[in-house]
C-alpha cells in the first residue's frame, strides 16, 4: 500500500506516513532498528542483528528507489535498506508489537538504546 502523503518532522525525529484518514510516526530509531537490510535482518532466518545503542540516530535523507521503495540515510552510515511500500505499511500498523517486541530482545541481550558513552580518565 503506497501511502498518500511522506513528511520527514524532523523536530519530533520521525517520519509521518498518511494513509487514508489514518496518520502514522515512525521514529528514526524504530526505522533504523527495523530496516530491511541484510546488515539488520541476516542472510536467513536466525541471523537477524539486532540493533542497540540507536537511541540519538538522525535521518539524513530519503530518497525513492524506482516506484516501489524509499531509500533512508542514517547518520550512523547506515544506507543500504530499502523500504518498499508493503514493509513501510506493515511497520506502520504494526509499530506497537514489533518495538515491544524489540524492547524485549534489547533486554535479554543485555543492550540499550542509549548510544555508547567513552568514558575518559584522567591520568
Amino acid at each position: 500500500m503506497i501511502p498518500d502523503a511522506i513528511k520527514v518532522r524532523k523536530s519530533s525525529r520521525c517520519v509521518a506516513l498518511t494513509y487514508g484518514a489514518d496518520t502514522y510516526e515512525l521514529s528514526f530509531e524504530f526505522l533504523r532498528v527495523m530496516s530491511p537490510s541484510a546488515e539488520v535482518r541476516g542472510h536467513g532466518v536466525g541471523n537477524e542483528v539486532l540493533q542497540y545503542s540507536k537511541k540519538d540516530v538522525g535521518l539524513l535523507g530519503m530518497e525513492p528507489a524506482g516506484n516501489y521503495a524509499l531509500k533512508l540515510v542514517f547518520d550512523d552510515g547506515h544506507d543500504s535498506g530499502l523500504y518498499d511500500w508493503k514493509y513501510l505499511h506493515h511497520l506502520a500498523i504494526n509499530q506497537a508489537e514489533l518495538w515491544s517486541d524489540y524492547e524485549h530482545k534489547l533486554e535479554a541481550a543485555g543492550k540499550t538504546r542509549e548510544s555508547a558513552q567513552i568514558n575518559f580518565k584522567a591520568l
